[in-house]
């Protein structure tokens, strides 16, 4: 994390290398967290609710806290892609995925799964 390196306390970065052919996660969306991404090399198909967006090299995109609109990036390139990722780093979170049954809360500085209902995974 490049916040940490740099000694950042009040948000987060990180800069991702997305394979070919790879996604950054589930589709997901933050309760509490604004998010932001950046484009630094390569590209990458946004997917959201309102459907799939190509990001080149230089593009962003932002996800408000508590908009209920999963979004993830996908590399469907035969090439790397390189992004910054940025959010806010609040001690409470939760996070929920879209297409699947799994929302994740941070507790005690971790995150722990759970199924949407908070039944834990067995």
């Amino acid at each position: 994390m490049l916040s940490a390196t740099l000694g950042l306390t009040q948000f987060g970065v990180n800069q991702v290398t997305l394979e070919p052919r790879f996604a950054s996660s589930q589709r997901h969306w933050h309760v509490v967290e604004d998010e932001f991404v950046i484009i630094l090399a390569g590209e990458v198909v946004l997917v959201t609710d309102a459907g799939e967006t190509v990001l080149h090299a230089g593009m962003c995109a932002g996800f408000p806290a508590g908009r209920a609109d999963g979004h993830r990036l996908i590399n469907r390139s035969d090439s790397q892609a390189v992004y910054l990722e940025v959010g806010t780093r609040a001690a409470d979170e939760e996070v929920l995925y879209s297409d699947i049954d799994m929302r994740a809360r941070k507790e005690d500085g971790r995150f722990v799964y759970t199924r949407k209902s908070g039944e834990p995974y067995e």
